[in-house]
């Protein structure tokens, strides 16, 4: 145990009960991604509070707190704000019943389906630790909450916001997640930790007609399911099969009426990779399909492609993940363990990391009730537990909050508490 995790356990029993009041608070008031103004308000305040340099609005909403205390690296701590916009189902009796307009006015439930209330009252729990700690570490200290993360426009928006010397440049960046896993444990990977995810839209043209003369037309409802069904060839027949990747199709969407051949089919569809030239790979093959799928139609027009939005792999520096894990090992024991795999979730965590050319690690922090996880285990029925971004996803508070308060801790000491005297 280093010196910010004695403090952390010697700290007033008040300190678990008021943050457990925080994430419920904040878990009952979600905002949507780049909409985040009471929760960085909240951070903000408490940032002052305790001391630190607190800059508000970087990237729309972002708050960047620093804090120097000495001579010593800076490490960069990051939690993200953002709630999906969707209802919640938990019962929980601090369930959200939020409700707000999304970026195309249209009014969608809101909840923290992804755990960013957890990881925002994680982050406040450290810096509290922190700042009444000053005496056990040495360092510039940088703590982001960032917005947007759910759409991957918080951390580019940040980036783009920051400028050359507004603030320290970093040393180590350092990030956590909360997931399906039993509560109480910590688990790491070096190197690709996360996929990159890329979603597009494509519109598919055609020529409109009565449903009654479809010699008339050129229906794109036919070259939309031609598509759909093509692109789904180029993971099961272009990709080797010891290459992990994905390619789902969420939505596609045409026409108003049975009667009517419309003009247009639109397409709505995510990929993860696992390596940049997959990735490059995959989106030549969407583009060379659909363009083939619509000559092949006679179209009179190529397809229109729009990015929805693009996350880069997360891909954890191996000497940095190393030290984290040695950290880890000594605060938990076996409750600290190396990830068998990469998930095949995404981040925009990575793009802090990318953009300075600064070493990042990132891991996970496991939510579920023990029992409950070792029963699903026992029956193969993991896959059952409501994950992130299922409504039913709920985190079981403690020891989730101590595990990530003490993992956070742990983490960031393994720089700004080495050479002193803890």
């Amino acid at each position: 145990m280093n010196a910010l995790t004695q403090a952390l356990a010697s700290a007033e029993p008040g300190l678990m009960t008021n943050l457990e009041a925080l994430y419920k608070d904040i878990h009952q008031h979600p905002e949507l991604s780049m909409q985040e103004v009471r929760t960085a308000k909240i951070v903000a305040d408490e940032m002052e509070g305790l001391g630190y340099e607190v800059t508000r609005n970087i990237g729309v909403t972002g708050v960047v707190s620093v804090m120097k205390n000495g001579t010593g690296p800076t490490v960069m701590l990051r939690a993200d704000m953002d709630a999906l916009p969707m209802a919640e189902n938990t019962g929980l009796p601090y369930a959200s019943t939020v409700t707000a307009r999304d970026a195309d006015g249209v009014e969608v439930g809101v909840a923290h389906s992804c755990g960013h209330d957890m990881h925002v009252t994680w982050m406040i729990g450290a810096a509290r630790i922190l700042s009444t700690n000053r005496a056990a570490w040495r360092g510039t200290l940088m703590i982001v909450f960032q917005p947007g993360e759910e759409t991957a426009e918080g951390a580019s928006a940040m980036v783009r916001d920051w400028g050359e010397s507004r603030f320290p440049k970093p040393d180590i960046i350092l990030g956590q997640h909360v997931m399906v896993g039993v509560a109480g444990t910590v688990n790491y990977r070096p190197g690709v930790t996360l996929s990159a995810g890329d979603s597009l839209k494509i519109k598919l043209f055609g020529r409109g007609s009565h449903g009654s003369q479809p010699q008339t037309s050129i229906d794109p409802v036919i070259v939309a399911a031609a598509t759909t069904l093509r692109l789904q060839t180029i993971v099961s027949r272009e990709i080797a099969p010891t290459e992990p990747a994905v390619l789902t199709i969420g939505s596609l969407q045409a026409g108003t009426k049975e009667n009517i051949i419309p003009d247009d089919a639109t397409i709505k569809l995510n990929m993860r990779t696992f390596s940049e030239d997959t990735r490059e790979y995959m989106l030549k093959s969407i583009r060379r399909i659909c363009c083939a799928e619509c000559d092949a139609s006679g179209a009179e027009r190529p397809p229109e492609f729009t990015t929805i939005n693009s996350y880069p792999l997360t891909e954890n520096d191996l000497v940095t993940t190393q030290r984290v894990a040695q950290a880890f090992g000594h605060q938990f024991g076996k409750n600290a363990s190396l990830a068998p795999s990469p998930a095949s979730a995404s981040e925009d965590f990575s793009i802090f990391g990318r953009t300075w050319g600064v070493p990042y690690v990132f891991w996970f922090v496991g939510g579920t009730d023990a029992a409950v996880y070792a029963k699903a285990k026992q029956d193969k029925a993991v896959n059952k537990i409501p994950s992130n971004h299922s409504p039913k996803f709920a985190p079981q508070i403690h020891p989730t909050l101590e595990t990530g308060l003490q993992a956070m801790l742990t983490a960031a000491s393994a720089w700004l508490c080495a050479g002193t005297a803890a």
